[in-house]
C-alpha cells in the first residue's frame, strides 16, 4: 500500500459556531514524465476548492511546470484580491492513497514578484 491516514487531526471552535476540521494524510505523487514519484503529508480542507502545490516544492522535487492560458487572481476571505502574484503554472501528477490512483492537475502558488 502507498500510503496511510496519519492520526492526527484537530479542530476548534470559529467565532459563528462551525467547527474547522483538518486532516492530514500521507499520499503518493507521482511526476509523469519521469514516472517517478514522492510521499508527502496532505492537508485535506473540506473547504478548499481545489489543489494546490508550492512552487519552492514543486521545484525541489523536478515536477514539470505547465504554463496556464489564463491566470488565476486568487481572492481574500473578505473578497479582496491577494498581493501574491496569480496563479500561473500547474503540474499534471498522478495522486496515489491507499490502492486508488487519480490522474489530476494541482495548482502552483507562490514565487518570485
Amino acid at each position: 500500500m502507498l500510503s496511510r491516514v496519519v492520526k492526527k487531526t484537530s479542530m476548534c471552535n470559529l467565532d459563528n459556531g462551525d467547527m474547522l476540521r483538518e486532516m492530514t494524510v500521507k499520499i503518493g505523487l507521482e511526476r509523469i514524465d519521469m514516472q517517478e514519484g514522492v510521499m508527502v503529508e496532505a492537508l485535506l480542507d473540506s473547504r478548499a476548492t481545489g489543489l494546490v502545490m508550492s512552487l519552492e516544492f514543486a521545484r525541489k522535487q523536478e515536477f514539470k511546470l505547465k504554463r496556464i492560458k489564463n491566470p488565476i487572481y486568487i481572492r481574500n476571505m473578505d473578497r479582496t484580491f491577494n498581493k501574491e502574484r496569480p496563479i500561473e503554472n500547474m503540474v499534471q501528477v498522478n495522486i496515489y492513497y491507499q490502492g486508488h490512483r487519480e490522474r489530476t492537475e494541482i495548482d502552483i502558488i507562490g514565487g518570485q514578484k
